[in-house]
């Protein structure tokens, strides 16, 4: 056990974030450099070794959280470094990006406020990286065995990383200009900055993943073909379709799927372009979508100088507060959450619905129509007499995806099954109705958080690697059909 008292002698303290003043500023993460490691001993020191950790239920990885969290209060870094890796290929990924479900499954978090298990995670990996002890995991022999990982996202990467370690020779394609997926244009800089992909990349390469950019399965090369050519396959290609919204005026310029504004905001930070194509500076800013991704259409907006920016949510506003009936404990609840892009600025408004939008003569979007709606008899209805609209130069949509890209042809070439909720349907090796054919990732489980990718690639790769070679030693953290507690 770390520190028997810690949790009673130590308060929750977490990583302190920049000036707003300052950090919208720039794309920098917003966090403090190294403000972590004068208070992560202590912090860690929190933990109070469960005699049933339920930290691992919280975790679709299955990581060693109370073993990590003693090597860290002990400042042994190297262990804790190395604990953290035997569940988890990318943790300064999950330690900036993932919400923690581990740290709502903490105990601790009974009747105190939990151990800051992500602050830990990243402090970790990060002294990893400045003391050199994440090096490349080079296979003793290769198998003769050759797969094809088809999206390079974190289920994709954590899949290619596995079996190449496993002494598999992979190729990753990437049907964008770099290797990422969302990690690399869909999280904006200031969550995430871009050199931690660069540099795991670089470690994959090392170890003899090979990666192909600007290749498209389905439109650049037939599914049918790649087949041919590989022993096996991963499509970890993610669920990419967005849910759109069919209203009047939906037409005009200035309304974007999020994934069509924040990837040409990162794409200025890697150097294409000088300014964003489409940008918010001067305009009144609506984004519909209250979850993280339309969080991150408000830093942007945010940091491109925009005149104002509203947030829109159908749903009613969560409680402050986990409710003991409905969302007791381990359980991972759905709370009012103040991101640091809502600390920067703007206005959020709950339990609204755009009923059309309005435009100017020349067809640009210049005002959003809404209504306030309410729940009768288990629906969301519109509530007579509150209707308004708002100035909406510029709209962003955020409301989620709808499942995997079905225009490239990659399902159809595959001749793939797809489940009840139109996602790709796997066995309990993760692999479809085709024989060495897998899938891991959003593509096969839907729009979830990044450390089920993870987990989800993870587990894909042992199942090639069982159906490569007859047998696995490689980890496999979770099942298709599991539905812990992580959703």
């Amino acid at each position: 056990m770390a520190d028997p008292k810690g949790f009673l002698n130590h308060g929750r303290e977490v990583a302190k974030t920049r000036p707003v003043a300052e950090r919208v500023k720039d794309w920098n993460e917003v966090y403090v450099p190294g403000s972590l490691l004068p208070i992560i001993s202590k912090q860690a020191g929190r933990c109070m070794d469960c005699g049933i950790p339920f930290c691992h239920n919280g975790c679709p990885l299955g990581n060693l959280i109370p073993e990590w969290n003693d090597y860290a209060y002990r400042e042994d870094w190297a262990a804790a470094s190395e604990r953290l890796h035997a569940t988890n290929n990318f943790p300064e990924f999950t330690g900036r990006l993932c919400p923690a479900p581990c740290e709502s499954a903490c105990v601790l978090g009974i009747n105190q406020p939990p151990v800051t298990i992500k602050n830990v995670e990243v402090s970790i990996i990060d002294k990893a990286w400045e003391t050199g002890d994440v090096a490349p995991q080079i296979p003793e022999r290769l198998s003769g065995k050759t797969v094809a990982v088809i999206g390079s996202g974190p289920a994709g990467l954590a899949a290619a990383q596995q079996l190449t370690r496993a002494g598999h020779t992979v190729a990753v394609y990437e049907r964008a200009d770099r290797v990422g997926g969302l990690l690399r244009y869909g999280i904006p800089e200031f969550k995430m900055e871009k050199r931690h992909i660069n540099r795991r990349i670089e470690q994959m390469r090392a170890e003899g993943t090979r990666f192909r950019t600007g290749v498209e399965i389905g439109r650049d090369i037939n599914a049918r073909d790649l087949k041919k050519r590989y022993d096996a396959i991963v499509i970890a290609a993610g669920a990419t379709t967005a849910r759109d919204l069919p209203v009047p005026g939906r037409e005009l310029k200035g309304i974007y799927q999020a994934m069509e504004y924040l990837p040409l905001a990162n794409k200025v930070q890697e150097g294409d372009y000088v300014t964003a194509p489409i940008s918010a500076e001067g305009k009144h800013v609506v984004v519909i979508g209250g979850g993280d991704t339309g969080a991150d259409c408000v830093g942007t907006a945010h940091r491109q100088g925009a005149a104002s920016v509203t947030q829109l949510e159908i749903m009613p506003r969560p409680n402050d507060e986990r409710h003991p009936t409905n969302q007791p404990w381990p359980t991972f609840p759905m709370l009012y959450k103040v991101t640091s892009a809502h600390e920067e600025g703007g206005e959020r408004v709950y339990s609204v619905s755009t009923t059309h939008f309005e435009g100017d003569e020349d067809g640009n979007v210049q005002w959003l129509h809404l209504t306030e709606v309410e729940f009768i008899d288990g629906r969301l209805t519109p509530k007579p007499g509150t209707e308004r609209k708002i100035p909406a130069q510029l709209v962003t949509l955020a409301m989620g995806f709808t499942g995997t890209d079905r225009e490239n042809g990659l399902v159809e070439q595959f001749g793939l099954d797809l489940d009840e909720r139109g996602n790709i349907a796997r066995d309990a090796d993760f692999q479809t109705n085709v024989p060495g054919v897998f899938v891991a990732g959003d593509a096969g489980r839907g729009q979830s958080l990044i450390v089920w990718a993870i987990a989800e690639g993870r587990s894909a790769a042992r199942g090639v690697d069982r159906y490569l070679t007859g047998a696995s030693d490689l980890p496999a953290p979770i099942r298709p059909t599991d539905r812990a507690l992580a959703v």
